[in-house]
């Protein structure tokens, strides 16, 4: 995989990958930040969103950039959800590499960072901190703290854009592996329920989503209007 082969989506060129392990042992490879790539966030690419994506590590996190790789000719792509992304990056490099973690309330934090060293024994966590960042020298701290101890791997769970742009800011200090995750951390500790694994299975997490939230209907314009791109070849 290299980056000629990325497919490039309303300005953002993702990887298609073909399954997590070709995924790791290109990250293992090539520091810098995945960036999970899904609908609405290619129909509200930016040109800063672009160009953070473009310079580092996109991937398919959502059916429909997946069925749009798949339409460019790249019929082997597959989605891969962040969510569990960095728990399979965390169970492959969890005795050889550092990790730092970012993000949730500090109570979610706290129990993320006890249930990761239950469920993985041995794992070096040089540091964490909630993601609320009130200051700019909070933010500043922070990296500062990520530059001087060198982690291999940062999470990131604040939620986009916010958790690109610092991990931008981060990666000019320090070259290593970043990952934004959203609310993953909320999953992980068992305060949000993620859809069932049929759900999983038949790429409509997304749907399920809707139906237990349906507050949620204002971001599914998004989706709407890629798969209206996508028929009309606009992507």
């Amino acid at each position: 995989m290299t980056p000629s082969d990325r497919i490039t989506l309303n300005g953002m060129k993702v990887y298609p990958f073909t399954s997590v392990s070709e995924l790791l042992a290109f990250i293992d490879e090539r520091k810098g930040i995945l960036v999970a790539v899904n609908a609405e966030k290619v129909m509200k690419a930016t040109d800063e969103t672009c160009r953070i994506v473009n310079d580092n590590i996109g991937y398919s996190d959502g059916a429909g950039v997946k069925v749009a790789m798949r339409r460019k000719g790249r019929k082997d792509a597959i989605r891969i959800a962040g969510c569990d992304l960095w728990l399979n990056i965390v169970q492959a490099w969890h005795q050889s590499k550092t990790f730092y973690l970012i993000g949730g309330r500090q109570e979610v934090i706290d129990d993320t960072i006890e249930r990761l060293k239950k469920d993985f024994p041995g794992i070096r966590i040089l540091g964490y901190r909630n993601g609320y960042l009130k200051t700019s020298d909070e933010r500043q701290t922070l990296i500062d703290d990520i530059a001087g101890k060198r982690p291999d791997v940062i999470f990131v769970a604040m939620g986009s854009p916010v958790q690109e742009l610092l991990m931008a800011d981060m990666q000019a200090r320090h070259q290593a592996i970043y990952q934004g995750l959203g609310g993953s951390f909320d999953v992980y500790t068992g305060r949000v329920k993620r859809a069932p694994k049929w759900w999983q299975d038949h790429n409509l997490e997304f749907l399920y989503r809707f139906l237990k939230q349906p507050q949620r209907y204002r971001r599914e314009v998004y989706r709407l209007k890629f798969l209206l791109w996508m028929l009309l070849g606009r992507l």
